[in-house]
């Protein structure tokens, strides 16, 4: 996903800057504010520090497996956490699975426009065995790591959201720096 981005006009322009920001590293515990975070008291370190990650980005593409049918709790659990960091930021979904992952995107869309999120009509789904790079992963491991390589179709669907992405952060009037996570 990284090369992806990377090949934005706009980003080898250096008009933006694109930061993967992984949950895995935020190393949220499932939601534990005592008080609702439409009110933004936050009284644990790791909220804080997640609130000045999202806070620092104008706008997202959250990268997510399907899990289930739906998105995984980690996401979630990591939106939940926010409120008002959120609020009027233009999002685009990029889901992957065994059949794309339409149906974390289908799921993942009312969450983010419950916090207020901006999101794009149009999500990319990637296919595990068509937009993964497994060179060197041991495929009789299911834990094995692929590497996000989306096709050439893929990869155009990916540059067009992310073109329409940095139109709805210019047109909100906010730095052109979209961030990538997952």
């Amino acid at each position: 996903m990284a090369e992806t981005t990377a090949r934005h006009p706009a980003a080898r322009a250096g008009e933006v800057t694109v930061e993967l920001v992984d949950l895995a590293e935020q190393r949220l515990p499932m939601l534990d504010e005592p008080v609702p975070a439409r009110f933004g008291d936050y009284r644990h370190d790791h909220t804080r520090r997640w609130s000045t990650v999202v806070a620092a980005y104008d706008a997202y593409v959250f990268v997510t497996p399907e899990y289930n049918s739906s998105v995984p709790a980690v996401l979630k659990n990591a939106i939940d956490y926010l409120d008002a960091e959120w609020r009027g930021k233009p999002a685009g979904v990029l889901t992957y699975g065994v059949r794309g992952g339409g149906r974390a995107a289908e799921h993942l869309r009312p969450i983010l426009a419950e916090v207020g999120m901006e999101v794009l009509p149009a999500h990319v789904e990637l296919g595990l065995f068509t937009d993964f790079d497994w060179t060197g992963a041991d495929r009789s491991d299911p834990t094995a790591d692929g590497r996000i390589s989306p096709g050439e179709d893929r990869a155009a669907m990916i540059t067009a959201m992310l073109t329409e992405l940095l139109a709805a952060v210019r047109a909100a009037g906010r730095d052109a720096v979209p961030a990538g996570g997952r």
